[in-house]
């Protein structure tokens, strides 16, 4: 079994305990908005990292808009901003011409793990600082056999916030 950390919209800012929950994991994936790459470069330590621009990120950095790997045999089109219910054309684009086993984006801040046409789409929620109660999360996915389990990781702020 394999397990991939996914996190997004981090902000610039990257919670201890992140750290700590991708221990063992394989890989990481950040959907977008970022922040600094320093970001990038405390998750490289605990993992190889694949990492997509958000619409707040600096173009700058050179991340690029749209990444496609291949772990475990299963296939990831990580993107940030994706309508998993109203698909963009250039979205439907990338879903026909890669064909992926599950997409991982970000921007909604809002945790979503819905299978649609035979496609996982998957948002780990909001990573960033603390704000307005907003809720918090991150998640790995267990890969296994051709198939992917999802596992929520809350960030509540009452620890390490």
């Amino acid at each position: 079994m394999r397990r991939v950390g996914v996190l997004s919209d981090t902000h610039n800012f990257l919670d201890p305990r992140v750290l700590q929950l991708f221990a063992g994991v394989d890989h990481i994936l950040h959907a977008g908005d970022i922040g600094l790459p320093r970001i990038l470069h405390q998750l490289e330590e605990v993992a190889p990292v694949t990492a997509v621009m958000g619409n707040t990120d600096d173009p700058g950095f050179g991340y690029r808009q749209t990444e496609v790997l291949e772990l475990d045999k299963l296939k990831f089109l990580i993107h940030h901003i994706v309508n998993p219910h109203q698909w963009s054309e250039s979205v439907r684009r990338l879903l026909d011409r890669e064909r992926p086993d599950a997409v991982v984006f970000g921007h909604t801040h809002k945790p979503f793990n819905e299978t649609i046409q035979g496609v996982l789409f998957f948002n780990p929620g909001y990573a960033g600082k603390p704000r307005f109660g907003m809720p918090r999360s991150v998640a790995v996915l267990h890969l296994a056999g051709g198939t992917i389990r999802p596992e929520f990781l809350p960030l509540p702020e009452s620890e390490g916030s």
